[in-house]
């Protein structure tokens, strides 16, 4: 009965948007008042700012060779590129993607941190899924500026290279920088190790050497409660390149430099740092922050984080060090003479401070108003590596019981992990306020590390009606069940 409601429901939010959505007309009279949903998404998309400017692009989901900067593998990329093409747009803009599914299954294009409508989501049941050799335009308004990206909500084709970045740019922001560098880092196997899917099932059968476990000794562990991942990678990438061939970013000495830092990778969170500099945290998942200067930041799985630095005079290497694993992603920075030292150099700055979302508080403008809720959630995250079974609340998603909220509730939302891996936690169509340990607020996120055995509270606004999903940005976790929805009644 789950998966009939689910199928309805898909009908109900996406039929009068998506004329190739089949409607459901022998579904259930029980479930016919959800159906009132199309109404409040169609009513909520009126409420954004729309500027009447339309932005196009067209994407082709396929299979590719694609060089990683020495090994040519054969995988999966929109248009033959890692990372794929960049999508910009302002404020208000409409957006309409055009997507070709060369793939030999079906596929979607998930909009990672946009609070954009449901039906447009690109994660089924809100948006239906493109079939084979099927085209379809997502047509949707961002209302806040950020750094976001894209990618499948369909299996593990994230993990194939089927990925690009989506800068919202606000025209009302001066900009207190010269250059901007958008750096998007992944863990690669594709083609030069076992194959994501061979992966999973050698997780799921306690073959572990299959895939190898990673190693457990890499610095700053603790960070991450002592879980490293699941998966050791053969290489880590920066904009689709191995360390011993890094992508290069030019500009000049004195320059401030915007460096739009996202986490694309299935299984592995990220320390960044850039040698020879200090930087000055601005902005997390999209929302800004009060500044704070860090000597590196780190990233799970999913989250972004933008940072200006001054540019030195020379060449410097930025150094994304794979937490709890052995092995990094690199690029460089290039002001000025100088000579790259090499992929196995490791600044010290990845040893110095560290930001991490429990440091950042908000920037006050984009704080949520105080209020007290209206609606208590708890997800309850469970699981382990014998069975790999992964579920929220004891359910895995193909027997999970959503979580429910009504318009415009207040709503907090209490992640407690009782297992012995960290989980970063992302919720589709809203962002939240991160609380701490003692309520205070903290920064604005849609992602969330959720360490071992440990708690995380957040509180979010129920202002974007649908059928949203709610899950473990871990590839391997999420297809192996973490994950739920949160929906509107």
């Amino acid at each position: 009965m789950a998966l009939s409601r689910r199928r309805f429901l898909s009908a109900a939010l996406a039929g009068a948007a998506l004329t190739a959505c089949a409607r459901h007309d022998a579904a259930p009279a029980a479930v016919r008042p959800e159906a009132g949903l199309a109404e409040a998404i169609a009513r909520t998309e009126a409420a954004r700012p729309h500027t009447g400017r339309t932005v196009t692009a067209h994407l082709r989901a396929g299979s590719s060779d694609l060089d990683l900067g020495g090994p040519v593998v054969r995988s999966l990329a929109y248009d033959g590129r890692v990372a794929g093409p960049l999508v910009r747009a302002n404020v208000g803009d409409e957006l309409a993607i055009g997507v070709t599914n060369g793939l030999d299954h079906p596929t979607s294009v998930h909009w990672h941190g946009i609070a954009l409508r449901n039906d447009m989501d690109g994660a089924a049941p809100a948006t239906p899924e493109i079939a084979p050799g099927e085209e379809f335009t997502y047509r949707f308004t961002s209302p806040v500026p950020g750094s976001y990206w894209a990618h499948p909500h369909a299996g593990l084709d994230t993990d194939y290279g089927l990925y690009l970045p989506v800068i919202i740019d606000d025209p009302a922001d001066p900009g207190d920088y010269d250059a901007e560098w958008i750096v998007v880092l992944d863990d690669w196997t594709a083609g030069v190790g076992p194959d994501p899917h061979d992966i999973l099932d050698g997780l799921r059968s306690r073959r572990m050497s299959m895939h190898g476990m990673p190693g457990m000794g890499g610095a700053g562990n603790s960070l991450l409660g002592g879980d490293g991942g699941d998966v050791s990678y053969p290489y880590y990438l920066v904009n689709g390149r191995i360390p011993s061939a890094p992508t290069a970013f030019t500009t000049q000495p004195g320059q401030r430099v915007r460096i739009r830092i996202i986490n694309a990778a299935a299984d592995t969170a990220f320390r960044v740092a850039l040698a020879g500099h200090r930087m000055t945290v601005t902005h997390t998942d999209g929302y800004p922050v009060d500044p704070v200067d860090v000597d590196a930041v780190l990233l799970g799985m999913g989250e972004r984080y933008d940072v200006l630095v001054t540019a030195a005079d020379g060449v410097f290497p930025l150094l994304a060090f794979a937490e709890g694993k052995n092995g990094a992603a690199r690029a460089l920075l290039r002001t000025g003479a100088g000579s790259d030292p090499g992929p196995d150099f490791r600044p010290a700055e990845l040893a110095g401070q560290v930001a991490t979302a429990a440091a950042l508080s908000a920037a006050s403008p984009v704080r949520l108003a105080p209020r007290a809720p209206d609606a208590e959630l708890q997800a309850v995250l469970s699981g382990g590596m014998m069975g790999y079974d992964w579920r929220i609340n004891g359910r895995p998603f193909t027997d999970a019981v959503p979580l429910t909220v009504g318009e415009n509730q207040r709503a907090v939302l209490r992640f407690v992990n009782r297992s012995m891996m960290w989980h970063p936690m992302h919720l589709h169509g809203h962002t939240f306020e991160v609380l701490r340990s003692d309520g205070a607020p903290g920064p604005r996120k849609d992602t969330v590390i959720v360490a071992p055995m440990q708690a995380v509270a957040v509180a979010f606004d129920a202002d974007n009606p649908g059928v949203w999903m709610l899950h473990c940005h871990n590839g391997y976790h999420m297809d192996a069940g973490m994950m739920t929805t949160l929906e509107y009644v």
